[in-house]
This record gives structure tokens, C-alpha cells and sequence, in this order.
């Protein structure tokens, strides 16, 4: 496969880049428009969510009761393409109030795709809490366990 096109990486983070500011603005509405209609969305807690309605009716209410006034923090760790019209992103976030964290707490995976209008959308995200203590005991009672980029 050849490889992305620097517009093409561009596209794929200004999605995320648009998904913080909506977040930060708390829309709702405008952070579910990233998504496809028919997109997964899976917490860290677990809820899986289907379709761009049901994103934004539990942001909407996320934004009004236990994630109200938060800003979302976003790390890209790794984008790959596959084929011209998905990217599969990696990354790191959390959400936060005042400074934003050093470490981000959550691993993220984003799954977007290049829409008839040209337009990247998020397919499918899903979200999981970090649990270091947990990664350090399994690290140190089996090193083989360890990701090659933290060797």
C-alpha cells in the first residue's frame, strides 16, 4: 500500500483537533457531527453506545452533570492507513478540570473513515482506563510482557 499523503494525516488530526474543541465548548452536537451515523462509541467504564444520536444525547447529558466543565486532553501515539479511506489512530487522553495532566490516564483507539463527501468521521472509538500498577506487577513477574517501545 502506498504511503498516506501528508493531507491525509492532516485531515485525520484535525478530526481529533475538532473533537477537543467541541468538547471544550461542551456542544454536543458538534463533537456527535464527527462521527458517523451509524458509529460505535465505547467508554472506559464499558457503556457501548450506537449511532451519532446516541453519542450526543450522552454527551449532552455527560456535559451537564459528571463530565460538566471538563476539557479533553488527546495524544496521537500512531495513525495507519488502511487503503485510501480508513485510518486506525492510537493514542492517550483523559479528561480534566484546570491544568491538564502530565499523564494521560486512558488508551484510546479511533477508527475513521473517508466519506462520498471527502470527509473523515470516526467509525468507531473505544476507550480503556489505564491501570499502571497493574502493567508494573505483570511487567516484573513476566518482563516478556513488556511492549517493544518501552524496552
Amino acid at each position: 500500500m502506498p504511503n498516506p499523503t501528508a493531507p491525509d494525516v492532516t485531515a485525520v488530526t484535525a478530526v481529533l483537533d475538532e473533537l477537543v474543541a467541541a468538547w471544550e465548548r461542551q456542544d454536543a452536537d458538534a463533537y456527535g457531527e464527527l462521527f458517523t451515523e451509524d458509529a460505535t462509541y465505547i467508554t472506559y467504564v464499558g457503556t457501548f453506545y450506537q449511532g451519532r444520536r446516541d453519542i450526543v444525547d450522552s454527551h449532552r447529558a455527560l456535559f451537564t452533570s459528571f463530565l460538566k466543565g471538563t476539557k479533553l486532553a488527546d495524544e496521537v501515539l500512531d495513525i495507519r492507513f488502511h487503503g485510501p479511506d480508513t485510518a486506525v489512530v492510537n493514542g492517550r487522553g483523559d479528561t480534566y478540570k484546570g491544568k491538564r495532566p502530565q499523564k494521560l490516564t486512558k488508551i484510546q483507539t479511533y477508527t475513521l473513515v473517508r466519506g462520498s463527501d471527502g470527509a473523515w468521521r470516526i467509525a468507531a472509538f473505544h476507550n480503556t482506563k489505564r491501570k499502571p500498577l497493574m502493567e508494573s506487577v505483570s511487567y516484573r513477574f513476566n518482563p516478556e510482557l513488556v511492549p517493544a517501545a518501552e524496552r
